[in-house]
């Protein structure tokens, strides 16, 4: 739950209208009261196809596909993409309002408790990594766990953002490791390579090889969520479509995978 940048804009023109713009849009349809400025591209594919993204609408077709028909196609479709467009903008404007404040004592999502980062060199003296979490976690979920960074109180938000990422991505490594070693073996596959992501719409991925990539900000959901992407990822590694075999493969480790997948999709993650 991927999950910034060019995000699409809703431009109100008159009471009542509004304009969806792709910012590469070389086409527009009138659906309803709204005017919809798309991406359209041409390709190797069989069928027309939609997608909806943070930058808008992106339409692809067949080359032998006339233009008529790819605009009668996006009328058709007029109700899916108008909600869908609505949808993704209301997430992004969730996401804007979670952007996070650097400093010290800014709280963020950690293994679906809050964190609290806090700075003081004393506390991680001695420490390689320059940060230490604190040693006794409380039974009070709702009670924020601390981080402490060996920086000054007064440090520049780009080095509190920094070393917080540095130590997030440490200890994604450890958890991911341990998890797809977990659930491995249940699917019956083997994986071969860990690596982290900052990919901007995927949270995983899995290639043929055996290498698994993984977002590392995965870590701010809870960790029965990251479980369902660890073993969404290695199901790939029998089976790369999502065909119905993908998700009986999934469901085979994972029985209440959709209603995780749901949560993924669904929760809102800081901005960084």
């Amino acid at each position: 739950m991927g999950r910034g940048h060019g995000i699409l804009t809703a431009l109100s023109t008159t009471p009542g209208t509004a304009r969806f713009v792709h910012p590469r849009a070389t086409r527009e349809a009138q659906l309803g009261e709204v005017r919809v400025a798309y991406e359209f591209t041409r390709g190797a594919r069989r069928t027309i196809g939609f997608v909806i993204g943070v930058e808008g609408l992106s339409v692809r077709a067949p080359r032998w596909v006339a233009l008529g028909d790819v605009d009668q196609a996006v009328r058709d479709k007029a109700g899916w993409i108008l909600r869908k467009l609505a949808e993704t903008r209301q997430r992004h404007e969730r996401i804007e309002a979670a952007r996070i404040d650097w400093h010290d004592g800014t709280v963020l999502p950690f293994l679906g408790r809050s964190l609290a980062v806090r700075l003081d060199p004393s506390r991680a003296a001695g420490r390689a990594s320059g940060a230490v979490l604190d040693e006794v976690p409380s039974d009070d979920v709702a009670s924020p766990r601390v981080l402490w960074l060996a920086l000054a109180p007064d440090a520049a938000p780009e080095l509190i953002r920094d070393a917080t990422r540095a130590w997030l991505m440490r200890q994604a490594r450890c958890l991911f490791t341990e998890r797809l070693d977990h659930f491995a073996p249940r699917i019956g596959v083997h994986w071969k390579q860990l690596g982290l992501s900052n990919a901007a719409t995927r949270w995983g991925s899995a290639s043929s090889t055996g290498a698994i990539r993984l977002h590392w900000r995965l870590m701010h959901f809870h960790p029965e969520v990251i479980d369902y992407v660890v073993v969404h990822e290695l199901s790939h590694l029998r089976v790369m479509d999502h065909s119905p075999r993908f998700w009986a493969t999934v469901a085979a480790a994972m029985p209440d995978h959709a209603a995780l997948r749901r949560r993924l999709k669904d929760e809102t993650v800081p901005r960084w």
